[in-house]
């Protein structure tokens, strides 16, 4: 485990402000999209960009990460997008922004608390330009966009089962079978991980895994038919095994189910750069929490890790982390897990903390870039600090406990983009938009 930092090191320590006013690039308003992505052609050496957000549910985030992969994907050859989504949901944009024809599903897409997460008009307006981005290109030039999460286990279940209904019905019995146990809690996988805490259920196990082996002792075969719905299948197959592991334990502890879900991200972004061949290259949308270097944050120095952690022991300098903040404004949030969407006002930030010496240093927006700085500002940087995130629930009443942690800025990211006010995503509503095809992912 990393050993933890003291933050006494930072208290009443102000370098850092000046060091970054000389430091920070102003970048150009979001609504000048060409302009402002390409202040980013500097990271378009790696193989892995991932771009975070200190919030869920903060436009300029999401309009800042569009404009960032439209330029990576225009100019310098990207052709993954993974998020933090379920596989399922980001497969039905898949299937819409390479013009291919629906699979089967259960139910809608994005239905799963927090809705407005993926179902914005942020989102839809860069899925609209992924839609037409590709419509002329051949197979291996699209963009592909997927989900990264662990949370579609009745989805994924049903996508496995209905992939070998088409091409072996013999191996769909037996998975049938194997599933068997699983499916009583695929409605409400909560219910699985209490039953399992008194219970054996090392068989459950061994079947999902036995099923995942299955699939790929018999990819020759199967590629033969269609090697993209193979691919699905199979990695659904990893989902229903991640998902039986992640209910197991969640009630361990926080540490076991944060590192079997960020590991289960990993693998599937190692996975989707194999499967799109050599040179493949992403872009990763995830949370500040996720996507920045764990082992420099208070998450590490306590036994987590994360995809960006993992990133950077994988590809090294090949892989740039980016990180996001704000001081104040408005986010989408609930008051409480399953909560509704409410417009909350963020609070401005605390006077020790990160985001208070950006907001002194007095430029807005701004990109900051230590990534291969040797300067002082790698030293100012280093803290510890405290640094804030706000994820789908927003509690400002006990905004310390809850939203701030300790970090240290130079090894967590590779850059910071900063907007001292921000509002909050504009959500889709429940119909489809006017004139979109019943392909459009985002109805309900």
């Amino acid at each position: 485990m990393t050993s933890r930092p003291s933050v006494r090191a930072t208290q009443g320590h102000d370098d850092l402000v000046p060091t970054l006013a000389r430091h920070a690039e102003p970048l150009p308003p979001l609504e000048d999209t060409a302009a402002f992505g390409a202040f980013f052609d500097r990271f378009a050496d790696a193989r892995v960009v991932l771009l975070g957000e200190a919030t869920h549910g903060t436009s300029e985030f999401y309009r800042a990460r569009a404009a960032i992969t439209r330029r990576l994907i225009e100019h310098h050859g990207f052709t993954i997008i993974a998020v933090e989504a379920d596989w399922p949901d980001g497969a039905r944009i898949d299937d819409y922004i390479r013009h291919q024809a629906p699979r089967p599903w259960r139910g809608a897409a994005f239905t799963r608390f927090p809705t407005w997460m993926w179902r914005n008009e942020e989102v839809a307006t860069f899925v609209r330009w992924l839609h037409h981005h590709n419509e002329h290109l051949p197979d291996e030039g699209q963009v592909s966009f997927h989900g990264l999460d662990i949370y579609s286990l009745d989805e994924s279940l049903h996508a496995v089962l209905t992939y070998l209904d088409r091409v072996d019905p013999h191996a769909a019995a037996s998975a049938r079978q194997r599933y068997a146990t699983l499916s009583q809690w695929q409605h409400d996988p909560t219910h699985y991980g209490r039953a399992a805490m008194g219970e054996a259920h090392h068989a459950t196990e061994d079947a999902v895994v036995a099923q995942l082996r299955d699939l790929l002792r018999n990819r020759l075969r199967y590629l033969k038919d269609d090697g993209e719905a193979w691919f699905d299948a199979a990695q659904n197959a990893r989902i229903v095994r991640a998902a039986e592991q992640y209910y197991r334990v969640m009630y361990r502890g926080m540490n076991e189910g944060w590192n079997l879900r960020d590991r289960h991200m990993f693998a599937t972004l190692q996975a989707l750069l194999a499967h799109r061949g050599d040179g493949a290259r992403a872009v990763v949308w995830a949370h500040n929490s996720h996507i920045g270097n764990a082992a420099a944050t208070a998450m590490g120095w306590e036994g987590q890790f994360n995809i960006g952690e993992l990133c950077r022991m994988a590809h090294g300098d090949e892989a740039v982390l980016i990180g996001f903040g704000t001081d104040r404004g408005t986010v989408a949030a609930a008051g409480e897990w399953d909560g509704d969407m409410e417009i909350r006002t963020v609070l401005p930030a605390r006077a020790d903390s990160y985001e208070h010496a950006f907001l002194r240093a007095g430029l807005s927006p701004a990109l900051t870039d230590w990534r291969h700085s040797r300067s002082s500002l790698r030293t100012a940087l280093r803290g510890p600090r405290r640094e804030r995130a706000i994820g789908v629930i927003y509690r400002p009443d006990t905004e310390l406990q809850s939203h701030y942690f300790e970090a240290s800025l130079t090894d967590q990211f590779d850059a910071w983009v900063w907007f001292e006010q921000t509002e909050a995503i504009t959500p889709l509503g429940h119909e489809h938009p006017h004139g979109l095809p019943e392909t459009w992912p985002f109805g309900l």
